[in-house]
């Protein structure tokens, strides 16, 4: 491709001419490979909950005196705590997530802010209890719901049944996967996440309403579905607007990765989970959503009569039987009349070959014979 068509086709100038559609069941395959790896991620790693869901206590405090994560770890085993998870962030912070400190509170406190060089009140402590981490998730939950239930009815009431399966599935396809990544890399879930994953969603939900649109509105010209059927209406419609879709998305994610490589923590796992969502929105909503129309419009009674129909013209025709002319069906019968047949002459050798007969017109007859 020419340095000058690339720039047009990425100004939107000109359209692409990709048969999306023709290859579906690559993307297919892909999203299925993608979701079996995120499946897999699911349930043999598990997804690395904050308290905020699992409840128990982060502490927090300053590092003074350059203790490492294996003394740190030495201090929580005298309390029975080695699962601690900790960490030191850029060798000033010290970061503790354990279980409820409950009774052992006061003793965990003096034990880390002696380690440190530092005084019980200066360490920070975020304790959050089962029943809260509990509700958190449930709330979680119900409004994860709440968002599909509606953008099901709203995509059904804009445009049909089958759109709205089609975006559920690339819906599922987008927090399938984020989760899988999630687990796969073993960042912490926190809240953030969840408001992430929502705005994810809503993007994806964005992308797919904007090309779904512009497939009803080629849709309607009952010409262009007969030339090239649905599924070829669907595709055009992807050319058509597949650089807009890319053009958005990447003035999207180009100020979200600069939080991921240059924000601090809780930017950073906000961004993480942007990044990857938005990524897989734009790519479900081309790849997933709109091929998942076609195959469904497909096996309507009507769109599969109009493609029955199209691969009808676009067979070869039969050669048909090419007419002998007269003249060469009478050189063939006199070719035919020329053989003979052995065994009709008292000789014993071959008869010979009687003359072809000539055709040709009459010669009149003179009125009187001579005697």
């Amino acid at each position: 491709m020419k340095l000058r068509e690339a720039v047009a086709l990425f100004r939107g100038q000109r359209d692409f001419h990709l048969d999306i559609i023709g290859k579906r069941r690559w993307w297919f395959l892909l999203s299925g490979f993608l979701l079996l790896i995120s499946v897999g991620g699911l349930l043999f790693r598990d997804l690395n909950l904050g308290i905020d869901f699992e409840g128990g206590a982060l502490v927090e405090y300053e590092n003074r005196s350059g203790v490492t994560v294996a003394e740190v770890q030495d201090t929580m085993a005298q309390f029975d705590r080695e699962d601690a998870v900790i960490q030191i962030v850029d060798g000033r912070e010290v970061s503790v997530r354990t279980e409820s400190l409950g009774t052992q509170r006061s003793a965990i406190l003096d034990a880390l802010a002696e380690q440190a060089g530092l005084t019980p009140s200066d360490i920070n402590v975020q304790d959050v209890g089962p029943r809260w981490g509990a509700q958190i998730s449930r709330k979680a939950l119900q409004g994860l719901l709440i968002f599909l239930v509606v953008v099901s009815l709203y995509v059904w009431f804009r445009f049909e049944w089958k759109m709205s399966v089609a975006a559920l599935v690339a819906l599922f396809h987008d927090l399938i996967i984020t989760a899988g990544v999630y687990a796969l890399v073993g960042r912490e879930v926190t809240p953030e996440t969840v408001i992430a994953i929502l705005t994810i969603l809503g993007y994806s939900l964005y992308d797919t309403v904007v090309i779904f649109d512009k497939i009803k509105e080629n849709a309607e010209s009952l010409s262009l579905v007969s030339k090239e059927t649905y599924s070829g209406t669907v595709n055009l419609s992807l050319n058509q607007v597949m650089m807009r879709s890319v053009n958005t998305s990447l003035v999207t994610l180009l100020p979200i990765g600069a939080l991921l490589l240059f924000g601090g923590d809780t930017l950073k796992n906000f961004a993480f989970a942007l990044f990857v969502g938005l990524a897989l929105g734009a790519y479900s909503s081309i790849f997933v959503a709109a091929p998942v129309v076609g195959v469904l419009k497909e096996r309507e009674p009507r769109m599969a009569q109009i493609r029955t129909r199209a691969e009808q013209r676009e067979r070869p025709l039969r050669p048909a039987l090419r007419a002998v002319p007269a003249a060469e069906a009478g050189d063939g019968e006199a070719e035919l009349e020329a053989v003979a047949a052995p065994g009709r002459s008292s000789g014993t050798g071959p008869r010979r070959q009687a003359a072809p007969r000539r055709k040709g017109k009459k010669r009149p007859r003179s009125g009187k014979r001579k005697r």
